[in-house]
């Protein structure tokens, strides 16, 4: 579908320049002299890209919307992470490095995740905002130690490297976040 320049915000998908791009921030100019125009800026869905572009209200851009799917992560085969569609049992394999080595560190059996996908091309995957993990490592916990460093490093099950509160031992249930990797909460 066509629309005018001016038409973008934030949040939108379009198709420019030969690729699809997310709207992060869109700003409507209009100078003393000329035209009114939006400045955008996009990223790129596929390369993570970012670009700064003009639009005139007399441009017209091509509007897309991405499908997305509900996925349950099966297993790992090799350098592939497999995926099956809970609606229609259809399973997708999906390379380590797409997805990323900073989420891949948090996929668990059986986890859902959210696939986004442009003309059946899968574009971006989306993890549940945080994951319960074990402290497999802790140093040990300093007496009359002070607030002022009042986290301590351990090692989660899934090798991860994270600081945790000094209460906190081996063996206990954490919940850490997907976006930053940090501490969150103590699981129950």
């Amino acid at each position: 579908m066509k629309i005018n320049g001016s038409a973008i915000r934030p949040g939108m998908v379009i198709e420019h320049q030969g690729s699809i791009w997310a709207a992060v921030k869109t700003q409507h100019v209009k100078p003393g002299k000329g035209g009114a125009f939006a400045q955008v800026e996009l990223k790129n869905l596929i390369d993570g890209r970012k670009l700064n572009e003009r639009f005139r209200s007399s441009d017209t851009v091509e509007s897309t919307t991405l499908e997305k799917k509900d996925y349950q992560y099966l297993y790992e085969q090799g350098e592939d992470l497999v995926f099956m569609d809970v609606a229609s049992y259809e399973q997708i394999e999906l390379q380590k490095d797409w997805v990323g080595e900073d989420q891949v560190q948090f996929l668990q059996d059986g986890m859902m995740v959210m696939i986004r996908f442009h003309e059946e091309r899968p574009i971006s995957i989306e993890l549940p905002e945080s994951v319960v993990l074990e402290v497999v490592e802790a140093e040990p916990t300093v007496k009359n130690q002070t607030a002022s460093s009042s986290y301590k490093p351990a090692k989660a099950s899934n090798g991860m490297r994270i600081m945790i509160p000094p209460f906190m031992e081996v063996g206990q249930k954490i919940v850490v976040s997907t976006d930053t990797g940090e501490y969150l909460r103590r699981a129950e």
